[in-house]
């Protein structure tokens, strides 16, 4: 077509001689051709899977359904980075379509569009296969070995004009996390290089993944040489199970199997992986099997399926998602490819064509495209689809023998990692636009000793083992960047495995054992987990410096329950329960807590008082404009950040920068941030109800996972802001009524929960406009929403002290209850009432101004601590809210005090008092105190205190290595507790949080 082209210019007279066209690939013309397309389709008002498009001269628009109705949403990302002027942007808000030109036989990207769209087939049926953009303009991509099946946000399908003026503005690029490829400042204190654990495993680990969700990211799995496996907590040091090898069911195992084992009973784990969400993990073995096993909070391991999948050995295992359903991945010896069913064990799809046996899999998925990289030990390299037809690409992999590929974190930068037989080995980047090699890293040993492994992090890092070191690069430089040998005892070619933040990296040892390196939040992680499983191992005897007892603002309260006793190993937890265990909707009774009849008894409380600013450090954040009370505060995800939202309806974002005292740019009361504002000096600020004053509205803000986007409403419209340059992306859903809640589907950010002032839940589709349904239950407007991704279940409460239990599936309600009054006060009881889920998702924090509670996925409550009306010198409690790691809780009062509690018991560690952080000045005026608290999403000991005043305090021990309290007040005599559902052996019930 090029070719084409080119002589159809060049015999126009007008060009002649005039024009000299670029030498240029093919595909960079399939590219831009593409690119037009897609943008067309962006802009399509009722987007068909199969757009049928003609011209690029003509504005393109597909024919409506004919029932009237919306095409499903694609599981398409968050608009892909705003471009500017003149750009084309990435494929974005709908499917890919068939493409209108030929493709080189060995691009990446081409394979995918040679699908015959009529198939029958679900896997094509599902979503049309199109063009993979090359990396710089992809959307959204998953890990391979991670599929989460969350989608990223995606707003591309609101008012046409309104878009085409967001997606040509000069000011308008964003960097987004995973999608564009911002300039990375390289420091070695980012790499983590410091041994802080050694575990010693006792047989050769062949293979080991971290835990994929971030509470639990400390959890390691590992499989071994003998077909044992065991998971770690590797903060801890404690083996939480461990399971040698056996076959399940023998009399079911295929001759082969049974011959095999006969012949040869020793059996090695080649691989080892988690599911998505971590409670599914699967395992392939030296022959002929895998065995799934489901894995639950407290540390089990179940038997969940075996499955006799090929002859020979099961070189590698992954999970997938086709069609939405959670798949396995497996390869071996028979040169095969098969796709079972997580659930049943079915099998599903067959792949066959590789000449040699299959080394390694590595399902993936870029919009609605799911697709399959494998590798032999022929180095050849081939992707499948799921339609059981032949391979799409066919090329060599450099060193042509064992090779493995993985995607970026974010899934936009695809690398291989392999050895020849000659061992050499090879570290490249793909280019999946031409199926050519990108870059090639060097720094490998002339002749390495194995099969080196690798392993990418943080979308910025390659680590490899190669010659008894950890060696790392940059993503954007071939040159290595630094070697480790992690204090010496490591094989010639280490198998190694990030965590999810890539604050800690695990590495085999040749004694049969396993060393955790980390970077400095990872030795922040480990000492945080040292310092719970001290305080779980202490004996309530043990002598504690006490302070003498002060004035309490939080007043005298009753002891209701026991000391919790020592323990000395892992503490049984709750586990999770489905919401289908939960029982019909109908309404229970106020059943549980049962406040003791002696709750009005005072007992005084000694525990540990924060009155001298010197005892802890504080810093108001600056702010040129204080106007407005700030009612909504929220840390950012990377925890660089802290946005507040004014009563005034005007938001304000300040930030840390990286500097000698603050290497990691992360927030600190230790470093004054900015108060940022693009430079054209915008405000952030929200629409409004010219019927109300923003002041007397409920505000509500919710914050996209890669902090690019805000999602906030004051009244009026509900507002979605691009957080780098200010500017109001879309508004939707106009009052009345006004929104007065928002929380992300947990699952596809394209779905938002919005309760609304009217009593009423709205589960909204932000791509298709559109409200899927409403949820009715309460009989006053929603104040907190909470998802559970692992009970599947939305919880809501609202202004009426009720909470309401959703199932995420059919959005039918399982469970209601009103939460008990405190003695002393009226019944029912009435107000805000929030809701927040524990890091395990299956305990929930409910805050009201009377009472703070911890209930389970049944709705009953574990334990409260609660205030008496009668007590004239407590004051309400104004918010409260789990630290990042689950431990504590803070919590927020009218006096201007702030409490921290334990989690596991709500025992009071200690106070922080008025005076200890708010100026003399602001509190001799009006009465100045925190309206919302909020906690760092990486620092356990810091929390953000929003003020009546306006202001924005961030406050945390003096130093990092402090905690709040020293010692639980559980060992400082009488605790002020209402513990509403004591365990028979009169302990307090435990609830550590992973």
């Amino acid at each position: 077509m090029l070719i084409e082209l080119k002589k159809l210019i060049e015999a126009n007279p007008l060009f002649r001689d005039k024009l000299v066209l670029p030498s240029f690939k093919s595909s960079r013309l399939r590219t831009l051709i593409n690119q037009s397309l897609n943008w067309q389709h962006q802009l399509c008002k009722n987007p068909r899977p199969n757009p049928d498009i003609k011209t690029l001269f003509m504005d393109h628009s597909c024919t409506p359904t004919t029932n009237g109705a919306r095409p499903p949403p694609t599981n398409s990302p968050l608009m892909g980075p705003i471009p500017k002027a003149g750009a084309f942007p990435p494929i974005g808000a709908h499917g890919p379509f068939q493409p209108v030109v030929s493709h080189s036989p060995g691009a990446i990207a081409g394979w995918m569009s040679g699908t015959n769209p009529s198939l029958p087939h679900a896997a094509v049926a599902a979503g049309s296969p199109g063009l993979v953009q090359p990396s710089s303009a992809a959307a959204f991509l998953k890990h391979p070995r991670n599929p989460t099946g969350v989608t990223g946000l995606d707003y591309q399908s609101a008012d046409s004009e309104h878009l085409k003026r967001i997606r040509i503005g000069q000011s308008d690029e964003v960097s987004f996390s995973g999608v564009m490829h911002t300039p990375n400042i390289c420091s070695h204190d980012d790499l983590p290089k410091a041994v802080v654990r050694n575990l010693s495993q006792g047989s050769n680990v062949m293979s080991m993944d971290f835990h994929p969700q971030q509470q639990q990211q400390t959890i390691l799995l590992v499989g071994t040489n003998v077909g044992d496996i065991s998971v770690w907590e590797v903060g801890s040091r404690e083996r939480l199970a461990h399971k040698p090898f056996k076959v399940w069911d023998l009399s079911a195992a295929s001759m082969p199997l049974q011959t095999a084992l006969l012949n040869d009973a020793a059996i090695s784990v080649n691989r080892c992986v988690w599911g998505p969400d971590g409670l599914k993990l699967g395992v392939a073995f030296s022959k002929h099997i895998v065995q799934i096993y489901t894995y639950n909070p407290t540390g089990e391991l179940r038997q969940h399926l075996e499955i006799d999948a090929h002859v020979g050995g099961v070189n590698d295992i992954a999970f997938a998602h086709p069609n939405k359903q959670l798949c396995i991945v497996t390869c071996g010896d028979d040169k095969m490819i098969k796709v079972w069913d997580a659930v049943t064990g079915r099998r599903q799809y067959t792949f066959e064509g590789h000449e040699a046996p299959v080394y390694s899999v590595c399902p993936h998925y870029k919009e609605n495209i799911q697709f399959i990289f494998s590798t032999a030990i022929d180095g050849k390299i081939k992707a499948w689809l799921y339609d059981c037809l032949r391979s799409r690409v066919d090329y060599d992999a450099p060193g042509l023998w064992c090779t493995m590929m993985a995607y970026s974190a974010d899934g936009t930068r695809l690398f291989s990692c392999g050895t020849s037989k000659e061992g050499e080995s090879h570290l490249v980047e793909w280019n999946e636009s031409e199926g050519a090699i990108k870059r090639t890293y060097s720094g490998f040993r002339n002749r390495s000793l194995g099969v080196v492994q690798f392993d990418t992090t943080r979308n910025r890092f390659l680590a490899a083992g190669d010659d008894f070191q950890i060696k790392f690069w940059e993503m954007d430089n071939t040159n290595m960047l630094i070697a480790v040998d992690a204090d010496g005892g490591l094989p010639a070619s280490s198998r190694l495995r990030f965590n999810k933040e890539g604050s800690l990296l695990a590495v085999t040892t040749s004694d049969n054992g396993i060393k955790i390196l980390a970077n400095n939040d990872g030795v922040r992680l480990i000492r945080m987990l040292e310092s719970r499983a001290t305080d779980k191992s202490r004996g309530p005897s043990e002598p504690i410096n006490s302070k003498p007892l002060l004035g309490n603002s939080l007043g005298p309260f009753t002891n209701v329950s026991p000391a919790a006793a020592p323990t000395l190993e892992r503490p049984d937890r709750t586990p999770a329960v489905s919401v289908s265990s939960l029982g019909d909707s109908s309404r229970l009774l106020d059943v549980k807590p049962r406040i003791s009849d002696d709750a009005d008894k005072n007992l005084s409380w000694k525990g540990s008082d924060i009155v001298e600013k010197s005892q802890l450090k504080v810093l108001r954040l600056p702010d040129s404009v204080t106007a407005g009370k700030v009612v909504r505060l929220i840390y950012t995800n990377n925890g660089l950040s802290l946005l507040a939202l004014a009563s005034n309806a005007v938001h304000k974002l300040w930030k840390w920068q990286r500097s000698e005292r603050n290497p990691v740019g992360k927030a600190t009361a230790h470093v004054v941030p900015q108060l940022w504002q693009p430079p054209n000096g915008t405000l952030m600020s929200n629409d409004v109800n010219d019927s109300k004053p923003a002041e007397e509205c409920a505000a509500c803000i919710a914050l996209s996972k890669n902090d690019s986007y805000v999602m906030s409403a004051s009244g009026g419209k509900v507002s979605l802001f691009n957080m780098m340059t200010f500017k109001v992306m879309t508004t939707f859903m106009s009052p009345p009524p006004a929104a007065t809640f928002l929380a992300f589907h947990p699952q596809d950010n394209n779905i938002i929960a919005v309760g609304m002032e009217d009593s009423s839940i709205q589960i909204y589709n932000v791509r298709v406009d559109e409200v899927k349904t409403k949820l009715k239950g309460h009989q006053n407007r929603i104040t907190g929403l909470a998802f559970s991704q692992t009970l599947n279940a939305l919880v809501s409460s609202g202004a009426d002290a009720q909470l309401c239990v959703w199932s995420i599936d059919g959005w039918e309600k399982k469970k209601s209850r009103f939460i008990q009054a405190p003695a002393g006060r009226q019944s029912p009881l009435v107000g805000e009432t929030k809701v927040q889920f524990h890091n395990d998702q299956a305990h929930l924090l409910v805050v009201h101004e009377s009472q703070i509670s911890v209930y389970d996925s049944k709705l009953e409550c574990l334990h409260s601590w609660s205030w008496s009306a009668k007590d004239t010198n407590i004051a309400p409690i104004s918010s409260a809210i789990y630290s990042c790691d689950g431990i504590l809780v803070y919590a927020s009062f009218y006096d201007g005090a702030v409490g921290v509690f334990d989690a596991d018991s709500l025992r009071i560690r200690c106070r922080i008092v008025p005076s200890a952080y708010i100026p003399f000045s602001a509190a001799s005026t009006n009465p100045v105190y925190p309206l919302v608290i909020a906690a760092h999403p990486s620092e356990p000991n810091q929390i953000a205190l929003g003020m009546s005043d306006g202001a924005v305090h961030v406050v945390e021990p003096l130093d990092v290595e402090q905690k709040w309290g020293g010692q639980s007040c559980q060992d400082n005599g009488s605790i002020p507790s209402n513990s509403s559902n004591p365990s028979p052996s009169g302990q307090a019930s435990e609830l550590t949080p992973r």
